[in-house]
């Protein structure tokens, strides 16, 4: 997904700015007087962007204004998709790790994270936990969601979480740092009914 992210990124991001640097240059010359291409429609510099006929040519027909907007509502929406795209963190598909031989090897980003999240889940007090590594391949980072129990201390399960559950995840990835972040929340329990 990331990939594919960063594939969609460079390509807008080229097309638009040709678009701008191309029109931007042209409306310039325009503007400034300089001999503009044959095609381009504007090539005085008292010439406006849309003249009054242009401007109100379409207002009478039924279809113009739906057509606008839904075109309009659709342009909103890939533009929210983009936006909510970006901001969202990557997930590592891959780790590289130094098998001591100057190779390497590459480990997959689930399989850490699975044995990561079970053997954080398997800790006392808590109930379940949730892994996701992002970052680079050389140097990951990971967040960390940890269900506790109620009658639990957050210090300890912190403190245990860095001492077994984190010490195990970076050195069986021969990592020298795993940078984390922790999020606790506690298990809700209902109120049991007395009869």
């Amino acid at each position: 997904m990331s990939g594919m992210l960063r594939t969609v990124n460079r390509v807008l991001l080229g097309l638009a700015g040709l678009v701008l640097i191309c029109g931007g240059g042209i409306v310039l010359a325009a503007g400034l007087g300089l001999s503009v291409p044959s095609w381009w429609p504007y090539d005085g510099t008292h010439d406006v962007l849309l003249s009054k006929a242009d401007r109100v040519r379409w207002r009478d027909e039924d279809w113009w204004w739906p057509t606008v907007i839904a075109v309009l509502a659709v342009l909103v929406v890939l533009a929210l998709w983009w936006l909510l795209a970006q901001l969202r963190r990557a997930r590592l598909s891959e780790l590289l790790v130094d098998s001591g031989d100057g190779d390497g090897a590459v480990l997959r980003g689930r399989a850490l994270e699975g044995a990561f999240a079970d053997e954080a889940g398997a800790l006392d007090g808590v109930s379940r936990a949730k892994v996701r590594l992002t970052g680079r391949r050389t140097a990951p980072r990971a967040r960390v969601r940890l269900l506790t129990e109620p009658h639990v201390a957050p210090g300890e399960v912190l403190d245990r979480f860095a001492g077994e559950s984190l010490t195990h995840a970076r050195n069986s990835a021969g990592l020298d740092s795993l940078p984390t972040e922790v999020r606790l929340k506690e298990v809700k329990h209902h109120a049991e009914r007395v009869n």
